[in-house]
């Protein structure tokens, strides 16, 4: 009888542990954080436990979702809601894509592999690309050769960090300061980080926190003048003029237990 209560409570407390490291990877915890004299939000998201997916256009209407609220409506119709969620690349005045935009695997716009003007032609660029257990950024010309088979896929530049180095183009005393926003992802695929300045900031600065601090060998530039931020567990819920593509994760709407 003791040696089978001894095993019981050797499950449960497996069972136990188990449960708590599904909650723990599953949880896309945002938090602030200081760095070279700027405040930002992070929020980190396991990519191999999370329903992370890119929003454009509500497939019943075909109209632009372009805000947090309308993605969160449309969601409900199928009794989920919207987690942690923000502006995902660069989109023309139609708020088509710039560049390869990918929606639950149908391509949307086509890969833009030549340098061109603004941001999203500092070359080199990239790709940030969701796929089965995993989601990375990949620079454009990385991109090309590899095609991996993304089930979501947005295309934006410049990149911030390829293989653990920073753009060639940025200059630590640059004076062109935005809010910005971007995302970054480890060698595995599994931890996506996203990130978004509370205060104005130069590309060097914003670069050096996903290398330097959040330790990510790959991170993406999205927007600088639409960056936005939905973070239920923080309250924030960021508005203003339609967006483009919008990232985001997707809990049921009926747990609130479910993580941002």
């Amino acid at each position: 009888m003791c040696a089978a209560t001894s095993t019981i409570r050797a499950l449960l407390g497996a069972l136990i542990a188990l449960c708590a490291e599904a909650g723990a990877v599953q949880a896309a915890e945002c938090r602030g954080m200081d760095h070279a004299g700027s405040t930002f939000t992070v929020c980190e998201v396991d990519a191999a436990q999370s329903d992370l997916r890119l929003f454009l256009r509500d497939p019943e209407t075909g109209q632009p979702l372009g805000s947090f609220d309308n993605v969160d409506r449309m969601l409900a119709r199928s009794g989920h809601r919207l987690g942690v969620a923000m502006n995902a690349g660069m989109y023309h005045p139609d708020r088509r894509p710039v560049g390869l935009y990918i929606e639950d695997g149908r391509k949307i716009a086509g890969l833009v592999e030549t340098a061109g003007p603004g941001n999203f032609g500092l070359l080199p660029n990239g790709v940030f690309c969701i796929r089965k257990g995993r989601a990375d950024v990949m620079e454009t010309r990385r991109f090309a050769r590899e095609r991996p088979a993304c089930r979501h896929a947005t295309q934006s530049g410049p990149m911030l960090v390829i293989d653990g180095a920073l753009h060639p183009r940025f200059l630590r005393e640059s004076d062109s300061r935005f809010i910005r926003n971007g995302l970054g992802s480890s060698e595995d695929g599994r931890r996506v980080v996203l990130a978004i300045s509370e205060t104005p900031v130069n590309f060097h600065d914003f670069a050096t926190l996903f290398r330097d601090v959040l330790d990510l060998p790959q991170a993406l530039y999205l927007d600088g003048n639409i960056s936005r931020l939905h973070a239920p567990g923080l309250n924030r819920h960021d508005g203003g003029f339609p967006m483009g593509p919008i990232l985001g994760t997707v809990v049921p709407a009926d747990d609130q237990t479910a993580p941002d």
